[in-house]
């Protein structure tokens, strides 16, 4: 048998042919660079690790610093020092909850149009406690069915049947507590006419008693909302959880009279929003697939409405009067504007929506308002799923929050953003997502025509009647937690010599 003999390679024997090796060499040549930029640019484009500090440990984080800027007035502060150090997104933990900010109006507008996409609205657990579901049900998750319930009412058409009634509704209350008094005191007296106004259009109330009721709680109550979740007696937030409990039985006890005046013909579903939601309601609860819907559930629903539409107003409206006071060329040509609407209409006739048209000027000076003071601080979302904002990664489950000062209060965005100036929502007005008072895309406030309505009328007859003195010149400001001037805004009134 022959053996095969393997001749040994010679070690100058090339394993692959000199075209081979060009074709290699030319490959990673070009490649290699290729590759190289894309891996850096993936390590450095996906940020796993937003910035920022969560503070302290367990449940206090940043809150002590987040809660004494909102009570200075000063909540912007918060925001712009953690960009200044970390950039337009950065972590935090306030209210017990870990948390990310997306700042600036490209931070706005990803959270408006990603409504119900990447991220929907979410509650502190405060707010949770005090506008109270039952059986487990989420306040966030319920708050979406209650909003399908409000544009029959609060929708630019609606709103126009409105406007005779405020005008009716605001002379009856200057006439009961503004004319023949030569001094009153703002907060309170505006307090007891936007609160009436908000109580009638949801409950369809006007009974002084029940009124009063609803409204001395109320004001506790609307304090928790935003307050550290501590469950003590003498807390804000105990306090706050406690006048809740007097307000829904209040509220439970004109449901259950409502159903009997449904029962018996003698209310209607259009009057008022608790008649509209007791229909609607009874006819979700036929379906077996849906949670029923309790008395207790509307109640509580109620009073998340009555707090979002009560207290924005009124904040709006009493620093709306302090600004006239310190600006007495801007009160001047509101007074012109207004003048013109009254002299243009017969004696006694009440204001309807065109009226409302032509009080522009007023309107920008209201828009000023609104910017400097924002009657609420911001709103929550939490993060449906994983995403990534300007290289981070927001994980699922986070919360994130805006705050409209942020933005209103920068002069990135506003040029001297401390001067008093309605010139600015002039044309076109501020650029998109800078000005947010109302929120934006499908979150916006479902309620801003309507106060647009109650903030024009109150002006119309409250310029139309007097001008105004401070009786404290320099009166503070504190954030309680909306923003409200330490004394209440005493004044002294000057009627006009000739009214319309």
């Amino acid at each position: 048998m022959q053996t095969q003999t393997h001749k040994p390679r010679a070690t100058n024997t090339p394993i692959y042919s000199s075209s081979t090796m060009d074709t290699l060499f030319l490959l990673s040549s070009t490649l290699l660079p290729i590759i190289t930029i894309f891996i850096l640019h993936h390590l450095f484009s996906q940020k796993t690790t937003i910035p920022g500090s969560y503070g302290y440990p367990l449940l206090i984080g940043e809150s002590i610093d987040y809660f004494k800027k909102l009570r200075s007035g000063t909540n912007e502060k918060f925001v712009m020092q953690r960009r200044k150090l970390f950039g337009d997104v950065f972590k935090t933990s306030i209210l017990g909850e870990k948390m990310a900010f997306l700042c600036g109006p490209e931070g706005n507008k990803f959270l408006f149009a990603n409504e119900n996409k990447l991220v929907e609205v979410w509650w502190p657990s405060s707010v949770e406690s005090i506008i109270k579901k039952s059986h487990n049900k989420s306040v966030t998750a319920e708050s979406a069915k209650v909003r399908q319930l409000l544009p029959p009412f609060l929708r630019a058409h609606a709103v126009k049947n409105y406007v005779a009634g405020m005008d009716s509704e605001l002379r009856q209350h200057l006439q009961d507590y503004w004319i023949g008094r030569d001094q009153v005191e703002v907060c309170p007296f505006v307090a007891k006419y936007t609160f009436a106004l908000a109580v009638k259009l949801l409950l369809g109330v006007r009974d002084p008693t029940e009124l009063e009721k609803l409204a001395v709680p109320f004001v506790e109550a609307a304090g928790g909302i935003i307050a550290v979740p501590i469950n003590i007696p003498g807390t804000r937030f105990n306090r706050g959880v406690k006048a809740s409990e007097r307000i829904r039985e209040v509220i439970n006890g004109i449901i259950a009279q409502r159903r009997k005046d449904l029962a018996d013909g003698t209310a209607d579903p259009p009057q008022n929003l608790l008649s509209h939601m007791i229909v609607e309601v009874d006819k979700r609860n036929q379906d077996k697939n849906n949670a029923p819907t309790t008395d207790g559930d509307m109640s509580s629903d109620l009073l998340g409405l009555l707090i979002g539409g009560y207290d924005t107003i009124n904040t709006t409206v009493v620093f709306i009067m302090m600004m006239l006071v310190d600006y007495p060329d801007v009160y001047q040509r509101v007074l012109t504007e207004q003048m013109e609407v009254a002299k243009a209409k017969p004696t006694g006739e009440l204001l309807n929506w065109d009226d409302l048209r032509k009080m522009k000027y007023s309107w920008n000076v209201a828009c000023e308002v609104l910017r400097m003071r924002p009657p609420t601080v911001g709103a929550f979302r939490v993060a449906k799923t994983d995403f990534t904002y300007a290289g981070f990664k927001i994980p699922k489950g986070w919360k994130l929050h805006y705050i409209p000062h942020y933005t209103q209060r920068n002069h990135e965005y506003f040029p001297h953003p401390e001067k008093f100036d309605p010139s600015r929502f002039d044309g076109d007005g501020p650029a998109p997502y800078t000005y947010v008072p109302f929120g934006g895309g499908p979150r916006m406030c479902p309620g801003n025509e309507y106060a647009r309505a109650e903030i024009l009328v109150f002006m119309h007859n409250i310029i139309t009647r007097y001008n105004w003195e401070r009786l404290i010149p320099d009166e503070k400001v504190v954030i309680d937690p909306l923003p409200r001037p330490v004394y209440g805004l005493p004044i002294k009134l000057i009627p006009h010599k000739t009214e319309p």
